[in-house]
């Protein structure tokens, strides 16, 4: 407990960084001082006064608690605390929001002190979940997580899959701390300042919950050395709070939410803030100095298939993820409770230890695979392809922290047949290639995805691998590379009429229609174009200069896939690019009958094609 004199300094601490949070934001003229000013006391008394445990010069050190602001337009608080550290100079302070600067808007990894990028609300918590259970299960480190919550994002349902998973886990090493203070962006929030509310919904998650009034240092720090000795179970702190505390004019006023003061309040709100010791500075407590298991990687046979033996690439996913482990130690796999389907259970059963189910929440479990990641692991996430436009948003975010994310999505396309159009992924690949810097993947054998889930684990960065839910025969033997912007022309000559372009299912279909176009005399050339995002540029401009048309065959929408990927690759092509997709709605069906019915079949392709070479 902290002494009369610590206390005072910590009120002293809590002063300086309002003082900071006042004079960045209007420096900036934009901001969100009331938000941040409501969470000041909570911040200053959690970092300074004793529960934190960080190493200011060391932010990388593997021991050092991480504190994450999912309350991310809080971002002024964030970078005050660490000027009253003395890691931000008051200069720098004054540089937020500015171009080039590391004080950002929100939370990015500009400012080495970010766990990871937030401000898209209902994020921070998942990722916690993903630190904290990293330190719990697979280095064994005693930090803990905490992490800043607003009560205008616990309407979110991220939260609530995270809270689940938390006490499931029974993560005692991660701490939320919840500002209630009553105001969101547009009014109140669903429960106002009603922290009651709030306790009954999270203690019933299975978490501990302690109320607090948050501008009481004298119930804050006890109720953060509660939380430190908390066991089997995560807790929340919850704290009534007022927003824009210690400004008069704008206490618990809406209409305040993103608004910086004036010059002239500005001036009226420091002097009502007091004398303040600008020389003052603060420190948390000192990590134990702990480091992380070393892990050695050791060598891995390659994949071996009979040939005869058709394989569904689902399958030759779990088998890569099993056979790779002991060559890539740090990865982690999770799984939305479909791992028999996606075969993520293969390596379950070989490597329990470092795989996560993670239940049907999809939200939670791209935040936890981005919070394993930010602790160095090699996180691979699978669910069904559709099931990932859940979790399009923490998706959208994992670049903003440099995540290092595998995902996967199988049962891609409508070949699925007979499920029907629910659990067809028919727009995942637009979603994956729309992400900044992403990376995806579609294999068409057992080979090529074994290749390529090898390809995935070495890119750093976000990595799609799309997989097919029916046995496919294999195209590949065991000393094909598959390097990412690749392809692989299957079929070629120097005849050839019209260029197929396809990946995954298709690539079959796109094979027998070569066949059958052959007995026909029409020749036509097959490329596989197992890497959609990069592109192999070169390949498809050689193949759009000696045919007269590029046919592109996938099973998924037109907007956003294969088809507008080669059209954009293509632009400066005078060769047409004819694109044959799924344009109908899906209904249940065998895959057969639905690839016809989509246009996208053999048979289809062959028609396609002949129609082309008639016209010329």
């Amino acid at each position: 407990m902290q002494n009369g004199t610590d206390r005072e300094r910590l009120e002293r601490l809590a002063a300086l960084v309002r003082y900071y949070i006042l004079v960045s934001t209007t420096a900036a003229g934009s901001g969100h001082p009331t938000s941040s000013l409501s969470a000041a006391d909570l911040m200053t008394g959690l970092v300074f006064g004793g529960a934190f445990s960080y190493d200011v010069a060391r932010p990388a050190a593997p021991d050092n608690d991480r504190l994450i602001f999912s309350k991310g337009h809080a971002s002024p608080l964030l970078y005050a605390l660490w000027a009253a550290a003395g890691a931000v100079t008051e200069e720098e302070l004054l540089t937020l929001r500015r171009f080039g600067s590391r004080l950002e808007g929100h939370p990015t990894l500009a400012f080495p002190y970010t766990e990871a990028a937030t401000g898209s609300l209902g994020q921070g918590l998942p990722i916690g979940v993903g630190m904290a259970l990293n330190a719990r299960r697979i280095e064994g480190l005693p930090y803990r997580t905490w992490v800043l919550l607003g009560d205008s994002e616990m309407a979110e349902g991220s939260q609530w899959e995270a809270l689940q998973l938390a006490a499931h886990e029974k993560l005692d090493n991660l701490i939320a701390v919840l500002d209630v203070n009553r105001l969101g962006q547009r009014g109140e929030t669903m429960y106002g300042r009603d922290t009651a509310a709030y306790e009954r919904r999270v203690s019933a998650f299975g978490w501990e919950t302690i109320v607090v009034d948050g501008h009481d240092l004298g119930q804050i720090l006890p109720a953060y050395e509660r939380a430190l000795a908390a066991q089997g179970r995560p807790t929340m702190v919850i704290a009534a709070t007022v927003k824009g505390k210690g400004v008069s004019f704008v206490e618990d006023r809406d209409g305040w939410h993103g608004k910086a003061l004036s010059r002239e309040q500005l001036e009226r709100a420091l002097a009502e803030l007091g004398p303040v010791d600008r020389t003052l500075r603060g420190a948390p407590r000192k990590p134990p100095g702990v480091a992380p298991p070393r892990r050695e990687a050791a060598p891995v046979p390659p994949p071996a298939y009979p040939p005869d033996v058709a394989v569904a690439t689902r399958r030759a996913y779990g088998n890569a993820l099993a056979r790779l482990f002991p060559a890539i130690p740090d990865m982690v796999v999770l799984d939305g409770e479909v791992g028999n389907s996606t075969y993520a259970e293969v390596f379950a059963a070989a490597h329990p230890e470092r795989f996560f189910e993670m239940y049907i929440a999809e939200q939670n479990m791209a935040g936890a695979a981005l919070g394993l990641a930010l602790r160095g692991r090699v996180p691979f996430a699978s669910t069904f392809a559709a099931f990932w436009s859940r979790a399009a948003d923490q998706i959208r975010m994992t670049p903003s922290s440099g995540g290092n994310v595998k995902f996967c999505g199988s049962h891609a396309g409508v070949s699925i047949g007979e499920d029907g159009s629910s659990q067809m992924g028919l727009e995942d690949i637009a979603l994956f290639r729309a992400i900044h810097g992403s990376v995806v993947l579609y294999p068409a054998d057992a080979m090529s995805t074994e290749r390529l889930v090898e390809e995935a684990a070495r890119h750093r960065g976000v990595v799609y691998l799309r997989t097919t839910r029916a046995a496919t025969p294999l195209l590949y033997g065991p000393g094909e590379v598959f390097p990412i912007g690749g392809s692989k022309v299957l079929r070629a000559g120097p005849s050839d009429a019209v260029t197929l372009v396809a990946a995954g299912i298709t690539l079959h279909e796109a094979l027998a229609a070569h066949a059958a176009l052959g007995r026909e005399g029409i020749a036509v050339r097959v490329i596989d174009l197992y890497s959609v995002k990069p592109l192999d540029e070169a390949t498809l401009a050689a193949a759009a200069s000696e045919t007269r048309a590029i046919v592109t065959v996938e099973d998924h929408v037109p907007e956003g896939g294969i088809g507008e990927a080669v059209r954009m690759a293509l632009s400066g092509s005078p060769t047409p690019v004819v694109s044959l997709a799924v344009r109908e709605m899906p209904r249940s069906g065998t895959p057969a009958e639905l690839l016809e019915h989509q246009g996208i079949s053999a048979a289809a392709i062959v028609r396609t094609v002949k129609g082309l070479v008639a016209g010329h």
